[in-house]
C-alpha cells in the first residue's frame, strides 16, 4: 500500500528529530544508553566528597549528586577516587564522567569544563596556630605580614591569594588536607588555606592545638560557589541534571541527606547562576 505524502512527511520529521537528538547526545548519555555506570570522580576532601571505609562515596556533595541522579532515575554509580589535582585532567581524559569533589566554579575552570548550576555557597578560612597569634584572617593579612600560606595544588585559594598580592614564594602547594594540616602543625606554614568546611574539620582533629580564622573577616570577593563538573560535550546531560537539581536542591530529602556533613540552610547557593560565577570568579 502506498503511503500518503502526509504520512511520509511525518515519518521523515520523526527520523530527522531522532537524528538531531542523537547528534546532540554526549558521551555520558551514550554510556547510560549502553547500560554502563555513571562514574563520579572525587578526591579525599572531607566533608565535601571522600571515600568511606568500603570505598563508597561520602560527603555532602556526593550525597547531593546521588540524590539528584536518583531523582533522574540513575542509580548505577561507580565511585572513582583521585588526587584533587587529577580531577579535571581525569574528567577530560574520560576516566570518570562527573566531578563531585566540591569544586568551586572559577573562570579559569569554566574554560575547561562545564559546571552545573551552583549547589553550595562557600567561604574561605585559614587553619592557624592556637589563638591565631599572627592575626591572619584575610589574604591581605598574608601579604602584609609576609606569612607563608599552604594550600592544596589546584585549590581556588591560590588564585585568591595571588589576587591579594601574595607572591608565589609565600604560597606552598601540597596534595591535599592531610599535608596542609602537617605543614601548619610543623610550623612550615603560618596558615593553611581552604574552605571553612575543610579547615574547621582539620582544626577539630587537633584537640585544640590549632584554630580556624574568622571566616566573616574574609571579603565578599573571596566567597565562592561550588558546582558539579562535567565534560563540555556532555551539555545535554548537564541541562537535564540542572533541571532535576532545581527541584532537589534545598528539599527536605536533600537537607536530611547532607546535614551530617555540616551543610545547612546557610550553605545553599542563593540566586547566583553559573554564568554569573564564571564571569565574576
Amino acid at each position: 500500500m502506498k503511503r500518503s505524502l502526509l504520512t511520509t512527511a511525518v515519518m521523515a520529521g520523526v527520523a530527522l528529530g531522532a537524528s538531531v537528538v542523537a547528534a546532540f547526545a554526549g558521551p555520558l548519555t551514550d554510556r547510560i544508553k549502553a547500560g554502563e555506570a555513571i562514574r563520579i570522580g572525587f578526591a579525599n576532601e572531607i566533608p565535601f566528597a571522600y571515600p568511606g571505609p568500603d570505598g563508597s562515596p561520602k560527603g555532602f556533595v556526593n550525597a547531593e549528586v546521588l540524590g539528584v541522579l536518583k531523582s533522574m532515575g540513575y542509580t548505577k554509580i561507580e565511585p572513582v577516587q583521585t588526587d584533587w589535582g587529577g580531577l579535571i585532567p581525569g574528567l577530560q581524559a574520560g576516566r570518570f564522567d562527573i566531578i563531585t569533589g566540591g569544586m568551586n566554579i572559577l573562570k579559569s575552570r569554566c574554560e575547561n569544563i562545564a559546571f552545573s548550576e551552583p549547589m553550595a555557597r562557600i567561604g574561605d578560612a585559614f587553619l592557624v596556630a592556637k589563638g591565631n597569634p599572627k592575626g591572619l584572617n584575610t589574604y591581605a593579612d598574608i601579604k602584609t605580614k609576609g606569612a607563608v600560606m599552604v594550600t592544596g595544588a589546584g585549590y581556588s585559594n591560590i588564585e585568591a591569594a595571588k589576587a591579594a598580592g601574595v607572591t608565589e614564594a609565600n604560597i606552598m602547594q601540597v596534595p591535599g588536607p592531610t599535608e596542609i594540616l602537617a605543614a601548619v602543625k610543623a610550623g612550615r606554614a603560618d596558615a593553611g588555606a581552604g574552605t571553612y568546611f575543610t579547615v574547621k574539620q582539620l582544626a577539630d582533629s587537633t584537640d585544640g592545638a590549632l584554630d580556624v580564622s574568622d571566616p566573616n573577616a574574609m571579603p565578599e570577593s573571596s566567597m565562592n560557589w561550588a558546582g558539579i563538573g562535567f565534560r563540555k560535550d556532555d551539555q545535554d546531560f548537564v541541562d537535564a541534571f540542572n533541571a532535576a537539581q532545581k527541584s532537589y536542591l534545598g528539599s527536605p530529602e536533600m537537607m536530611d541527606a547532607v546535614k551530617a556533613y555540616g551543610y545547612g540552610e546557610a550553605s545553599l547557593p542563593g540566586d547566583k547562576t553559573t554564568a554569573w560565577v564564571c564571569a565574576n570568579r
